[in-house]
């Protein structure tokens, strides 16, 4: 069993941060999961009805409050959770926001549909009010799903590529090939890259209607958005903090029902590409998707890894389904183990996967440091 190395020019994730149910920041994302802390919450009036009456929200998240009064007042929460999370990574230290920003840095954004509660409640206007033009024309723009990534390169001067790509619960992991893609072909110099999800009506409604209603409970909605900085690896460079090396990233169609099969086949395909032992593996964060997707998920981990002690990090229970945002925190969740366990993490490999009901699934493989 040999120990991967970082090599010249390949991949690597330097910085990351996350605005989640524990708050904002990579710190208190970190001291969430040491202290395994859920974060469920009965939801208030402000949230109208949904059908659980529950969520795992941001505590305290006001787009106006965090992010001041300039430029917000047609922001919505997707989009304002998206801008805060890249300016907590930015402001973590000088040098994010030297490479991180300005010509070359690129921003790649996973999200499912951007915000479905902007779509609905423009759409809603257009069909109440005394004409149908009668709507809020800067609230337009939030009805697009590249919304989010466009409004955070304006805020903090990323002019290199902006990429929104919509995967549901792999979105995360499509952000993270697409990054990897930018930086070997030269097209970036770096990439912040990342997924977002907000927790509204619409949304809730739209996940309990579409969901599978006869499978096992599902967890709540939660919300967020986790960003990582990715980079090529500089050894001349000593000042670059390597946290963890892109090792692969897989995605996968599935062909029938079964979501294990395609699961399988892309998690061996990733450990093959990267030369990489099951027994290699430390630690695991999971999707978590509800129903038969979930299942699928753990029974596909379970038959590729088969006896492999390792960390579970999938972090669902405690922060509740983020959807889009999902991958994205895995990676966190991943990042975190590695800082909190050093002893147990350098030099080893924390694997992410993702299934979502749309058929696509994928994994990522991270070499931690």
């Amino acid at each position: 069993m040999t120990t991967p190395t970082t090599g010249a020019g390949r991949p690597v994730i330097t910085a990351w941060s996350a605005v989640s149910p524990y708050g904002i920041g990579r710190a208190a994302f970190t001291e969430g999961l040491r202290e395994r802390r859920g974060t469920v919450t009965e939801l208030g009036p402000e949230h109208g009805t949904t059908p659980g009456g529950v969520g795992h929200l941001v505590p305290g998240f006001s787009v106006r409050e965090v992010l001041g009064k300039k430029g917000t007042r047609s922001m919505d929460r997707v989009t304002g959770l998206a801008v805060s999370a890249v300016g907590s990574l930015l402001d973590d230290g000088e040098r994010n926001r030297a490479v991180g920003t300005g010509e070359g840095a690129a921003f790649a954004l996973g999200t499912t549909t951007g915000s479905a509660q902007s779509m609905m409640d423009f759409t809603r206007d257009s069909l109440t009010g005394e004409q149908p033009f009668f709507v809020d024309p800067a609230r337009f723009p939030n009805t697009v799903m590249n919304c989010a990534a466009g409004q955070s390169a304006i805020w903090y001067q990323l002019k290199g590529p902006n990429a929104t790509i919509a995967g549901g619960r792999t979105a995360g992991l499509h952000a993270l090939n697409y990054s990897r893609r930018l930086l070997g072909a030269g097209r970036a110099r770096t990439v912040l890259c990342g997924a977002a999800e907000e927790f509204s009506q619409a949304r809730a409604w739209l996940e309990h209607h579409s969901g599978d209603q006869g499978a096992d409970p599902a967890p709540a909605l939660g919300e967020g958005c986790a960003m990582l900085l990715v980079e090529p690896h500089t050894p001349e460079d000593p000042d670059q903090p390597v946290l963890a090396e892109l090792l692969a990233v897989e995605l996968g169609v599935v062909l029938d029902a079964d979501p294990r099969p395609a699961l399988v086949s892309t998690l061996r395909s990733a450990l093959r590409r990267a030369g990489v032992e099951p027994a290699q593996v430390a630690a695991v964060a999971r999707s978590g998707a509800p129903g038969r997707e979930g299942r699928g998920e753990a029974e596909a981990v379970r038959e590729v890894l088969g006896t492999v002690e390792y960390a579970d990090l999938t972090p669902t229970a405690l922060i509740g389904d983020t959807g889009a945002a999902a991958a994205a925190f895995q990676a966190a969740a991943l990042l975190s183990y590695a800082e909190d366990r050093p002893a147990e993490a350098a030099g080893r490999i924390g694997v992410i996967t993702s299934v979502d009901r749309t058929g696509t699934v994928g994994c990522a493989l991270l070499a931690l440091r």
